[in-house]
């Protein structure tokens, strides 16, 4: 169970099952650029993975093609979208396990399964696992980016972190403290990770983003609800249908207790779209597996 002192409590016990709720009035989508040829993914972006376990035929991108109609929407070469859409799977059929090695009650809601460690410790919960995927991703490209608000509002910098001050929970105060300074290697940048999951959670990832109109919507973005009860859903990957300006979208999730990051299905919609999600902007709401978001809980990192 995670550590909870002041606002800090609020991020926690985030990811529990919600009632369906009402939204706002949505906007007209934007016409959207054709997507181009693209560069596939680089081993050497998926840092926490062994050498040579990088397989560029079980990825997001290789094994969930767009629906006939639809296409995926351009992305940068280096972007978020693009390193999410190459982001590595296990294979088909992968059940999903918790952080304690024990398999997940329901093996209903997942497509696939991220070649992605959980940690041995109930942290990397829904919203942790997006902080996760977008600090690895930052990691890759630059490792002095990496940086995440607590729930109480303070900015902890992986820079910092490494080069010897960290922080300390007392009471109902996060302080400065010193700690070994160390390499920016990739293991303490995970232990770094841990601290945040600890101290993290919904609320203050809801905080990181910048609200979006679903219509927008983009690779990289997020539905989220922040408190407790709050959920936190990763937009993998979207498609779009040329002319009506349609948009699918990828989803992928943690959740409680952590478990194994997953590509989500939409198992119980009969159009045939598979893993994909029809993310209506006229609908009030947007259905998951395990949660139900209004259509106004989309939100982007900076």
């Amino acid at each position: 169970m995670k550590h909870a002192v002041l606002a800090l409590a609020a991020g926690l016990l985030s990811c529990s099952p919600s009632p369906a709720d009402s939204a706002e009035a949505s906007t007209t989508p934007p016409p959207t650029a054709p997507a181009q040829a693209e560069m596939p993914g680089r081993a050497t972006d998926y840092k926490w993975l062994p050498a040579g376990r990088y397989n560029p035929r079980q990825t997001v991108a290789a094994r969930f093609a767009a629906p006939r109609g639809y296409q995926r929407v351009a992305v940068q070469q280096g972007s978020f979208g693009h390193w999410l859409r190459h982001l590595p799977l296990l294979p088909a059929g992968t059940p999903v396990q918790l952080y304690n090695g024990r398999p997940k009650e329901r093996q209903d809601v997942h497509a696939a399964v991220f070649d992605l460690d959980v940690g041995s410790r109930d942290l990397q919960q829904c919203a942790d696992a997006v902080i996760r995927l977008r600090a690895e991703y930052q990691f890759s490209q630059q490792p002095n980016q990496v940086h995440f608000h607590l729930t109480s509002g303070d900015d902890i910098r992986f820079q910092d972190w490494y080069s010897g001050m960290g922080f300390k929970v007392t009471g109902n105060a996060v302080q400065p403290a010193p700690r070994p300074a160390e390499a920016p290697t990739h293991a303490v940048f995970r232990r770094y990770l841990d601290q945040i999951f600890t101290y993290a959670g919904t609320l203050s990832l809801s905080k990181e983003l910048i609200p979006m109109p679903l219509a927008q919507v983009q690779p990289g973005d997020v539905l989220i609800r922040g408190g407790s009860p709050g959920h936190a859903v990763l937009v993998l990957d979207v498609a779009v249908q040329p002319g009506s300006g349609r948009r699918l979208a990828l989803l992928a999730q943690s959740y409680m207790p952590a478990q194994q990051m997953h590509v989500l299905t939409n198992g119980w919609d009969d159009t045939g779209l598979g893993a994909w999600f029809l993310l209506d902007p006229q609908a009030a709401q947007v259905n998951t597996p395990e949660w139900t978001f209004r259509r106004d809980e989309l939100g982007r990192f900076e």
